[in-house]
């Protein structure tokens, strides 16, 4: 990717999962005060991206909420939402989905999970330095363990257009290998996920 400070990025938020070892509902569950989804939103909002596209399962209380989140941001026009139809498959339906929703003129796509409340907004723009200085796919990672979100330059849409199962874009990244920047980060934020009800706390 040519090293350019308008480099064109769009951010993606996976909120299309069934919740099953939370019991369902997880990503309206109230989380420091506020649903869960709302600490992804922010994220990808304060993202250096143009859009938000929220894949979701067709829920509306998920969509209505997400509306609302999007509107006291002053960002209503800024978010998508697109309704994984095959959503049972698993994290790589809902994937698919989402970069096929992709602009055209895209060169590039975080990818955010709903479960993740705090991921710090450097960490995005971190990732988006160093697509600008010629990766094509970029991680935050703590010691040896790599977080979230994942940035994805426009050379991986055909990939993740083409994803199927519940492995989400693992594959992707595994057969990256040098191609994907790890930018090291101190903050737990990119590692924290809720799974489960206990994890609220």
């Amino acid at each position: 990717m040519a090293g350019s400070e308008s480099t064109r990025l769009e951010a993606i938020v996976l909120a299309a999962g069934a919740g099953r070892r939370f019991g369902g509902r997880k990503l309206t569950a109230i989380f420091a005060g506020r649903p869960l989804v709302a600490g992804a939103l922010d994220a990808a909002f304060a993202a250096p991206a143009r859009g938000v596209i929220l894949a979701t399962d067709g829920d509306p209380d998920l969509a209505a909420l997400a509306r609302d989140h999007a509107r006291g941001l002053g960002r209503e026009d800024d978010l998508t939402i697109v309704v994984v139809t095959e959503a049972a498959e698993g994290m790589g339906a809902s994937l698919r989905t989402a970069a096929l929703a992709l602009p055209a003129d895209a060169d590039g796509a975080f990818v955010f999970l709903g479960d993740m409340p705090c991921i710090p907004p450097e960490v995005p723009r971190a990732l988006a330095r160093a697509l600008r200085e010629g990766s094509d796919l970029a991680a935050p990672r703590v010691g040896d363990r790599r977080g979230h979100p994942v940035l994805f330059g426009r050379a991986h849409f055909e990939a993740l257009r083409a994803l199927s199962g519940d492995a989400g874009a693992q594959r992707v990244l595994a057969e990256a290998g040098a191609r994907l920047k790890l930018v090291d980060t101190t903050d737990l934020g990119v590692l924290f996920d809720v799974d489960r009800p206990e994890d609220l706390a």
